[in-house]
């Protein structure tokens, strides 16, 4: 057994065993803890692929925001997922048939390899093998896909105003900062001048 071949099957094994704890933990800090540590070993079968953008990508994006992000989120508002759950069979069969749909895609994409081996070399770009990966993707995304890449990056922008927009509250009664209107104070609006006569203080 070589080195990679070794580091595949131990990076997919915990993989693998991380993503079924995700599923099967009650607990939703454990479940994140452990998502956390599928993203590290699937980064590490992309180091192992070739891929090193893809998995740096998911240790970047993946790890370092949504995933850190939904522990805070989840330990800060101290969601109750006990009364989440209930009601969630009305929802399995819809679950179910999105399943089954995933897996024959799944399914059908691993017969296409099986079937014509020949498939990834009718790609429509050809691979160069002195370039590296993260060099390749950029020349791609930001020569023949540029328009289409920043198209991508509006929308993604449009919907994070959009989610601030539908999120934000202005309660009553709550204090707010107001950075123009501190600059901006006078020293006769927040200085008052008080003449005590001896001996009679305030």
């Amino acid at each position: 057994m070589t080195l990679p071949l070794f580091f595949f099957y131990v990076f997919s094994i915990i993989a693998v065993a991380s993503a079924m704890m995700v599923i099967a933990s009650r607990n939703p800090v454990h479940s994140v803890l452990l998502l956390i540590l599928t993203f590290v070993n699937a980064a590490g079968l992309f180091m192992l692929a070739g891929a090193e953008f893809l998995a740096l990508m998911l240790i970047v994006v993946y790890v370092g925001a949504v995933a850190v992000l939904f522990l805070f989120v989840v330990m800060m508002l101290d969601v109750d997922f006990a009364r989440l759950r209930q009601g969630m069979l009305q929802y399995a069969p819809i679950g179910v048939l999105v399943g089954l749909v995933m897996l024959v895609e799944l399914l059908l994409v691993a017969g296409s390899f099986v079937l014509s081996p020949d498939v990834a070399g009718t790609a429509a770009l050809p691979i160069d093998q002195a370039v590296d990966n993260t060099r390749a993707l950029g020349q791609v995304l930001y020569t023949r896909y540029v328009f289409l890449f920043q198209a991508a990056g509006a929308v993604l922008l449009v919907a994070m105003i959009g989610a601030i927009v539908l999120t934000l509250h202005h309660r009553p009664g709550v204090k707010r900062q107001d950075v123009l209107k501190q600059t901006g104070r006078r020293r006769h609006e927040g200085v008052e001048l008080v003449k005590v006569k001896p001996g009679q203080g305030l």
